[in-house]
């Protein structure tokens, strides 16, 4: 009993905590929406977006759980601070920016990819939670204190954000070997097909060849053949045996 009040209670503090990672999370999308379209472009074009870009919610600065409506209000917000039109002194930063917002936006429309976000960043916080568990039972092992560094909010979210930003980026490298793979693949399928086709059009003409040669190959062997039987009458015409000559008796 001890043991599961313990979990329980293990649980409730790891609900506690991810509860005030999205409240800070919200604190931080209410800060950064007031930021310049500058400020805006920087943060999407800055070292590695190309991973941190991966999380549509990182990149539209919004809750997970918020509604559509939110979603599309947030889109327009976004969108129109970043967008070329507004940074004429910035055309192709603001435009890369501008197609990460918009890429986002439509992921997050799609039902289906929505989910594979959430369950990524759900997955995250699980495998937080996990370790935060297996740090105590090896302090509890050790007879220590079973504080953890996670119990603090920030730290909590850090962990939760640096796990779910490396399930991304891990997913993505796997998206683009499967895709190289099936490339490769259908690279090797259509050189085969060729190849197929090339030997089968060789055949093809070598039978075209072979057919209207017919008549000519005939014709040689007859004539060959005739030659033959025409030299061997010739040659025995001429071929005479030779005289015995009588021996001359004294």
């Amino acid at each position: 009993m001890a043991t599961a009040e313990g979990e329980s209670s293990v649980h409730s503090v790891s609900d506690e905590l991810f509860q005030n990672f999205y409240t800070e999370v919200k604190q931080i999308e209410k800060r950064d929406s007031v930021l310049t379209s500058k400020q805006q472009i920087d943060r999407l074009l800055r070292p590695g977006a190309s991973y941190f870009n991966l999380n549509p919610f990182e990149v539209l600065q919004i809750d997970p759980e918020a509604t559509d409506d939110e979603l599309k209000k947030r889109f327009r917000a976004l969108s129109i601070l970043v967008h070329p039109d507004k940074n004429q002194d910035d055309p192709d930063r603001s435009q890369k920016a501008f197609e990460a917002v918009d890429k986002a936006y439509k992921l997050l429309l799609d039902p289906e990819q929505k989910k594979r976000a959430l369950d990524v960043i759900h997955a995250g916080k699980e495998y937080v939670e996990h370790m935060v568990k297996e740090k105590r039972k090896q302090l509890k092992k050790e007879g220590k204190p079973l504080d953890v560094e996670e119990d603090d909010p920030e730290m909590f979210k850090q962990a939760v954000y640096k796990q779910t930003m490396k399930l991304f980026a891990e997913l993505e490298i796997k998206r683009k070997e499967r895709e190289a793979k099936e490339m490769h693949e259908r690279k090797r399928a259509r050189e085969e097909e060729i190849e197929a086709a090339e030997n089968a059009k060789r055949q093809r003409e070598w039978q075209k060849n072979f057919e209207e040669t017919r008549d000519g190959r005939v014709d040689s062997w007859r004539n060959f053949q005739a030659k033959g039987k025409s030299k061997e009458k010739k040659n025995r015409s001429f071929l005479k045996p030779p005289k015995v000559k009588m021996e001359q008796r004294e």
